[in-house]
């Protein structure tokens, strides 16, 4: 974490206002460091080991913030857009304010868990194709799903354009027959991230994702009691395995 900050730059990425909000803060006595009233809105403070407050409350410096975010349908993974809601734009302001992004990307009518973050580095990693990084999909495909179909998957599956997918687990949990014909409940396990890619192996074997949430990517998995289009903050332990894995340490359990 950054030493020797600005304490207006300081209290700005905490979301506690802008620079002249905060100045103004400052020259009415409201913000104090160690206890004593601050005078100067440049003075140098140690965002380690020094205690900010604002009226009263002790600020909290995070040089990195990390969300876990149940995306709901109909929002794009992108950080802004003229025409389209972001998940950017499901944020509290206050959150918004260390500029976090989306890790990756879920399309536009697909569901479940991203993480948000502003931490690049672990966002890399956590992309990188090498790192081969477990994601997890529930989905619900027209059609009656079967042990061919598994067995394709494992094997890896050619797409529309000619590229042949990693190995991926297809696990058949119910099949039920519907006026419009049979509907399969189904978990996919995939480690690449190609475009449309669980929509398109399943195109490949002839049948049609209807509904896709994603629940998990690596170790992390979403939480059950988060509703869709809400989010958290992840826990010490979920960003301490989210870096483990960035690390090459991580492995399924």
């Amino acid at each position: 974490m950054a030493r020797g900050m600005r304490l207006d730059k300081l209290l700005a990425h905490a979301g506690c206002g802008t620079r002249s909000e905060i100045k103004r803060a400052v020259r009415l006595g409201r913000v104090e460091v160690n206890g004593v009233p601050a005078r100067d809105p440049g003075m140098t403070v140690d965002p380690e080991g020094d205690v900010v407050s604002l009226d009263g409350k002790t600020v909290r410096y995070r040089e990195f913030v990390y969300f876990m975010l149940n995306k709901p349908p109909g929002v794009i993974s992108a950080t802004e857009d003229a025409r389209e809601k972001t998940v950017i734009d499901l944020l509290e302001a206050e959150d918004r304010v260390r500029s976090p992004f989306p890790v990756g990307r879920l399309d536009k009518d697909t569901e479940g868990l991203l993480l948000l973050t502003n931490d690049g580095r672990l966002a890399h990693e956590l992309l990188s194709p090498r790192k081969h990084v477990d994601k997890v999909y529930e989905a619900v495909v027209a059609g009656a799903v079967g042990e061919a179909d598994v067995r394709a998957f494992e094997a890896g599956v050619t797409l529309d354009d000619g590229y042949r997918t990693m190995p991926a687990s297809l696990a058949v949990t119910e099949v039920r027959e519907t006026e419009e014909g049979p509907l399969s409940r189904v978990s996919v396990t995939i480690r690449e991230g190609k475009f449309h890619q669980v929509k398109r192996m399943f195109e490949a074997v002839g049948k049609r994702v209807v509904h896709l949430r994603r629940i998990a990517m690596g170790p992390l998995r979403l939480d059950p009691a988060l509703p869709p289009g809400e989010y958290r903050e992840l826990t010490g332990e979920e960003i301490e395995a989210l870096a483990a894995l960035a690390a090459g340490a991580w492995s399924v359990r």
